[in-house]
C-alpha cells in the first residue's frame, strides 16, 4: 500500500483534515450555491483501499451531507468507482493534481477538477469545471485550509 505515497507524493501531501468553502457559480459568475466543507484524506494501512476520503458539507439552512470516496491505486493514478461517482486523479507537477469524474446519476455531465496545494502544505485551492454535453455550464471554486 505504500506505493501510492511513493509514486504520488503530491497526493500524499493532502493527508489530513481540511476546512473550506465551496462556491458554485454559473458561466457569468453568479453565485448559485455556497456551503462549508470538512474533508478528510486518509491513506489506510489495512483494508482494500490505499486511499479513503470523506467529504462533509454544511449549508447555512442547516442541511448537511456526507460522502465517502474509497480509491484504488494503479500506475500512478487514483481510481474512484462508488455508487455516486466514477473517476480518476493524477499528478501533473509538484503542486497540482487533476481529477476527472462524473456523477453516475447525471450521465451527460463530467467534471475536471484542478487541485493546487501550497508549498507549506496548509492551503489548497480547487476549481471544478462542470461540462454537460461537452459544454461548460458552471464552476465550483473551493478554498481550503488544513485543520490544526
Amino acid at each position: 500500500m505504500s506505493a501510492i505515497r511513493e509514486e504520488m507524493p503530491v497526493l500524499s501531501r493532502h493527508e489530513g483534515d481540511w476546512k473550506g468553502t465551496y462556491i458554485l457559480v454559473d458561466p457569468q459568475g453568479k453565485i448559485l450555491d455556497q456551503h462549508q466543507s470538512h474533508l478528510t484524506c486518509q491513506f489506510p494501512t489495512h483494508g482494500p483501499y490505499p486511499y479513503y476520503q470523506i467529504n462533509r458539507y454544511k449549508w447555512s439552512d442547516g442541511r448537511q451531507e456526507e460522502h465517502k470516496f474509497p480509491g484504488i491505486y494503479r500506475e500512478q493514478t487514483l481510481w474512484f468507482d462508488t455508487d455516486r461517482i466514477q473517476g480518476k486523479a493524477w499528478e501533473v507537477d509538484n503542486s497540482t493534481i487533476i481529477l476527472w469524474f462524473s456523477y453516475k446519476k447525471i450521465p451527460e455531465t463530467y467534471l475536471y477538477e484542478m487541485i493546487q496545494i501550497s508549498p507549506c502544505n496548509n492551503y489548497r485551492a480547487r476549481t471544478w469545471q462542470w461540462f454537460k454535453n461537452h459544454q461548460i455550464y458552471q464552476r465550483t471554486l473551493i478554498q481550503e485550509e488544513r485543520m490544526r
